[in-house]
């Protein structure tokens, strides 16, 4: 079976982007990396691609007059590679409902809370600051809306009480990194599909899969 083509954006530092990198990396993975992209020349994510072999350019937002023009940009350099789906992996863009809806149902992201609750940033900050008892991460298809969109997978992580947000922080990078390639190969694989606003889930739930939905603290 020919694997599911994709394509990442990333603005930063890429710890996603090496998950799902890792997890491409083996054959029987459903998926593979095609293109990495990203709006700074910077971004270490870059180096993540190249060194694994993977195709990487920048688009530059500064390069275009508006967002229109750069938005377009990037959809023309995935669609040239043969993307089939569009992984968000600290993308540090808002998107344009247009391009959104370009890659409707093929466009996902990760963010660092159990959504719909603390969208936007500074989460860790502020579910510390409401007290909440667990917080966690969501896969979810992207919809033009910040931080919504059908929810794929989700992993709760415990706030502790000498919690601050960097220690909070890296508790719950450990469970993104495990809930972006199951979201990945949960859709490659066809046991995500996406009905109404929610996504249904066949062959199977996530409770195979215990380890992501209940991460160690």
């Amino acid at each position: 079976m020919a694997r599911l083509k994709v394509g990442v954006l990333i603005s930063g530092r890429g710890s996603n982007l090496q998950a799902l990198i890792d997890a491409c990396a083996d054959p029987s993975f459903p998926a593979e990396i095609v293109l990495v992209l990203s709006n700074k020349a910077d971004a270490f994510g870059l180096e993540r691609a190249r060194t694994a072999g993977i195709p990487a350019s920048v688009v530059s937002h500064r390069d275009f007059a508006d967002k229109p023009g750069f938005e377009a940009a990037m959809d023309s350099a995935l669609r040239s590679a043969g993307v089939e789906l569009v992984c968000l992996a600290g993308f540090m863009r808002l998107l344009t409902a247009d391009f959104v809806e370009r890659w409707r149902d093929r466009l996902i992201n990760i963010h660092p809370s159990l959504l719909p609750s603390f969208k936007g940033l500074d989460t860790h900050a502020r579910a510390i600051e409401a007290g909440v008892k667990f917080t966690g991460c969501t896969v979810h298809f992207v919809r033009p809306a910040m931080d919504e969109g059908p929810i794929i997978v989700q992993a709760a992580v415990p706030v502790l009480p000498e919690d601050d947000p960097h220690a909070l922080g890296d508790r719950v990078l450990v469970a993104e990194h495990r809930c972006y390639p199951l979201a990945l190969r949960l859709i490659a694989e066809g046991r995500a599909r996406v009905e109404g606003e929610r996504v249904v889930l066949s062959q199977g739930s996530l409770l195979a899969e215990e380890p992501v939905l209940n991460p160690p603290a």
